[in-house]
């Protein structure tokens, strides 16, 4: 085992020698904001969407771009409004009146990566209409299907505060987000660089292509070989069904959880903690990378009761309180 674990780190060494590039090339356009760039790289490492939740004004869009720039991959900006259709998206079938036949215009989800700014502000249908894109990476405009080119990611941002014209995502695609990401303000010191880089009308920073999407998808090979020993699968598991079935692990939280996660999660929790090993250089996974990602990986697929509501709990203090009471192996 010992040398199969020498070797995996070799790899690993060997295939994440651009991530040190990639973040000190975004960190010349984003100050600060470590944890976004690091999750929104183990989404793309994970092959997982990413949805982001702050406040305007946090650099979400920015981060999106920069990593898109960085990447020299297709971006493409989609901006929800109430207004949209799902052929605003996926595209549309078109009628030739002078031949008689129907001609396919590709959406803008035809990309590499997909920025899908605000999107709580679509109808159902237009959110629904990226479903099929983020499951099977296809879209199906009329009776065609087309694949869709790897890599593909979806990156979600969405307003916290600002109910008004706004749609509630439903479970099933809030579900096919690996990760969900809550950003706060940056620190005094971070602001005051920000003012420093960006308090401009022009010459304002930008990112060069750093990173090949042939060594994005190399690295994802690489990190099927990481190692998760047997007990840290075991732990995966239990911190899952610990969210459905808390009384089994003695975890006093009758009443509270309306919903737990689904095995979609155990498969994300495996593969962000795979990724986060990736990140810091190691061919195998520990407890601490599966705590790493766990509140981004479960936070949007708990869902509490009435009675937790009422009791100011949230389904973050709800897994916090999971992790901290489940043995760690």
């Amino acid at each position: 085992m010992s040398t199969a674990l020498t070797a995996i780190n070799q790899e690993v060494a060997r295939a994440s020698a651009f991530v040190r590039p990639l973040l000190d090339e975004m960190g010349k356009v984003i100050v600060g904001q470590s944890y976004l760039v690091e999750r929104l790289i183990i989404g793309l490492l994970a092959n997982g969407h990413v949805l982001l939740e702050g406040v305007p004004g946090l650099a979400k869009t920015l981060s999106v771009k920069t990593l898109a720039a960085c990447l020299n991959v297709k971006f493409a900006r989609l901006q929800f409004t109430p207004d949209m259709l799902p052929a605003d998206v996926i595209g549309t079938q078109i009628y030739n009146p002078q031949t008689g036949s129907f001609s396919t215009r590709r959406g803008p989800v035809f990309a590499h990566l997909v920025l899908a700014d605000e999107i709580n502000r679509a109808p159902a249908k237009v959110q629904s209409a990226l479903l099929e894109a983020m499951q099977e990476k296809q879209v199906t405009i009329g009776e065609q299907t087309f694949r869709l080119e790897e890599p593909f990611l979806v990156l979600a941002t969405q307003n916290p505060i600002e109910q008004e014209g706004t749609y509630p995502l439903p479970e099933a695609q809030v579900d096919r987000f690996m990760l969900k990401l809550k950003i706060g303000y940056p620190s005094r010191a971070e602001e005051r660089q920000i003012l420093d880089l960006m308090a401009r009308t022009s010459g304002l920073p930008a990112a060069r292509p750093v990173v090949t999407p042939q060594q994005i998808l190399a690295a994802r090979e690489v990190l099927n070989d990481i190692y998760v020993d047997e007990k840290v699968k075991d732990y995966i598991v239990d911190l899952v069904c610990a969210t459905r079935d808390p009384a089994a692990y003695k975890i006093q939280l009758q009443g509270m959880i309306q919903l737990g996660a689904s095995p979609r999660a155990t498969i994300a929790l495996t593969l962000g903690a795979k990724a986060h090993a990736f990140l810091k250089g190691r061919g195998y996974v520990t407890p601490q990378d599966v705590k790493s990602i766990g509140m981004d990986v479960l936070r949007h697929r708990v869902t509490v009761t009435y009675e937790a509501e009422a009791e100011d709990k949230t389904s973050e203090t709800i897994i916090q309180k999971i992790f901290d009471e489940l043995p760690v192996p």
